[in-house]
């Protein structure tokens, strides 16, 4: 049984007030902010995290400052979620992550140049949000369950593993029924993922579209997707990373298209038949430039 989450005092950074947030989705503890004795980086029962130069999953300590300098960017978000066996399917599905251990191991000015960016284009984009919680996080010694800080970290770290399982079950979903279609688009070919419509549907029948197409590595070869609407019995035509090779205007009069965008990237269509889906997909078509 966990019975704390200890964690370094001082000045906080978003990698272990992640770590936190997500081993009190698993075990809801207090959090205490104090350096680790010896005693407690050998009690199982208290998650060390972040802090006590000891990386080890069997007794619940995960810190990474004594990582040798060349090791490749790991904070102590990354080492638990390896611990937890979800740290792959985070990398992926995650965008923000793999920046979150730059800046965590690499600083502000490496991490500027690695993302192709400018120090002070990254000050830019610090937000409020990230400021308060950090702040408040930093000035706390315990932080006991009910507390506002606590239930917030919380549910920061049940969201956080409620995306990762959820997106690894529908990429998986998504692998048992998707098809990818071969089209000639303008005389040029094509290819359009097509996921039809199931019973139960999910509630949002777009979602890990863009990051299965990603993992199967068909981003050079998809120009576009058709999924379920789920506002009706048809489907939605889309772009895919706002290819110009699909220009939906042009299926803008067909009697069986209710909505098309004025900039062309997304329809939507009553159609339910496949062999009418292509057609409208062929008619949208322009030619490789």
């Amino acid at each position: 049984m966990i019975e704390i989450i200890l964690t370094h005092p001082g000045g906080a950074h978003k990698d272990e007030f992640l770590a936190c947030s997500v081993l009190l989705a698993l075990y809801p503890v207090p959090v205490v902010r104090r350096e680790p004795t010896p005693e407690d980086l050998a009690n199982p029962s208290i998650c060390v995290v972040d802090v006590g130069h000891e990386h080890e999953p069997l007794r619940n300590n995960f810190d990474h400052h004594q990582l040798p300098k060349d090791h490749p960017p790991t904070c102590s978000l990354s080492l638990v979620l390896q611990h937890l066996d979800l740290y792959e399917d985070a990398r992926q599905f995650c965008d923000w992550l793999e920046a979150a251990e730059w800046f965590d191991c690499r600083g502000l000015v490496t991490t500027g140049k690695w993302l192709g960016v400018s120090s002070e284009t990254l000050v830019k984009l610090n937000s409020p949000i990230d400021i308060t919680l950090l702040r408040r996080f930093a000035l706390a010694k315990r932080i006991e369950p009910g507390n506002a800080l606590w239930e917030v970290m919380r549910m920061i770290g049940e969201d956080l593993l409620a995306y990762v399982k959820s997106m690894r079950a529908r990429l998986d979903f998504i692998g048992q029924h998707a098809v990818v279609w071969d089209l000639a688009l303008g005389g040029s070919p094509a290819q359009i993922l097509f996921l039809p419509r199931t019973e139960p549907m999910p509630e949002e029948p777009s979602m890990g579209i863009d990051q299965f197409i990603e993992s199967r590595n068909l981003t050079a070869t998809v120009v576009g997707t058709v999924y379920p609407d789920r506002r009706s019995t048809g489907y939605g035509l889309s772009r895919f990373r706002d290819n110009p090779r699909l220009d939906f205007t042009r299926i803008a009069g067909e009697p069986d298209v209710h909505f098309t965008h004025a900039r062309g990237f997304v329809a939507k269509t009553s159609a339910h038949d496949i062999e009418q889906l292509k057609q409208l997909i062929t008619k949208a078509g322009v030619a490789a430039g």
